[in-house]
């Protein structure tokens, strides 16, 4: 028996990196998938990936900075399976590092699309489903960038803190329905990692050594169980959680000042 068995998950941003470990993770533990994911190589390989593993699943192509799109993603966990009764908001799409005054407005409305406006679309889209198969739960992504204040990430750290206000929201809301409502704020060797490990040798040593545990999370192994964990009855009596999954790097911290940024300037 799976910790997912009978279950309707929706992930998006599922292609690659933590979407892609959660993806198999829930495959293997019984759910029906519907996977959002705005590559379709990447998305239809990772479905193909899932029903390797025994699930059943489908690829949608989804770029959730659109509304109609998101919608759509929802629509078809309905369509193909009957409903929902996960949904994971995971998907996000980077601007720029660069200064904060450097930031354009642009820039910053694709962050709140991507993240806020994504997440807002397809919980309120995902609702009246899960109201009707008696409950819910949902997963949205927090971020330690926030609580540091990093560098170069403006309109992504406005953007995760409002995710959490719009976590909590919900929370607080929808416990009437039986639909728990959560965050995680992981840190993980995605993308990102590996393309920062590629420009900047060392890179994934030093990360490794501000963590308490002394290593880079992997997706599947170590952040995939943590949402799994609050998408399962394992978590039926906790809503408005804010988990960091990072190794401990959240209680050191850590200093994310360029090296070519003065400490004062005029």
């Amino acid at each position: 028996m799976g910790l997912l068995d009978n279950k309707i998950a929706l992930v998006t941003g599922a292609g690659g990196g933590i979407g892609r470990g959660i993806a198999r993770r829930f495959a293997r533990e019984g759910a029906a998938l519907v996977l959002a994911e705005i590559n379709a190589e990447s998305g239809e390989q990772i479905a193909r990936e899932a029903r390797e593993l025994g699930a059943r699943a489908v690829f949608i192509q989804t770029d959730v900075c659109k509304k109609e799109q998101v919608l759509a993603a929802v629509q078809k966990a309905v369509d193909e399976f009957g409903g929902i009764d996960i949904l994971v908001n995971n998907a996000f799409a980077p601007t720029p590092n660069i200064l904060m005054e450097d930031k354009t407005d642009e820039m910053l409305e694709q962050t709140l699309n991507s993240t806020i406006w994504a997440a807002w679309w397809a919980m309120r889209a995902a609702l009246p489903h899960m109201q009707r198969r008696g409950g819910g739960k949902v997963v949205n992504f927090y971020s330690i960038d926030v609580d540091v204040g990093a560098w170069l990430h403006a309109d992504y750290n406005t953007a995760k803190a409002g995710i959490l206000g719009l976590t909590r929201s919900a929370a607080a809301e929808w416990g009437r329905f039986n639909i728990t409502v959560n965050a995680i704020a992981p840190t993980a060797m995605g993308a990102t990692f590996h393309q920062l490990c590629q420009d900047n040798p060392g890179f994934a040593e030093r990360s490794a050594s501000l963590r308490p545990l002394g290593r880079c999370g992997d997706p599947e192994h170590d952040i995939a169980p943590a949402v799994l964990f609050l998408a399962s009855d394992l978590s039926c009596y906790m809503t408005g959680e804010a988990i960091h999954v990072d190794g401990g790097l959240h209680m050191p911290g850590y200093n994310s000042r360029p090296a070519h940024v003065k400490v004062r300037e005029y």
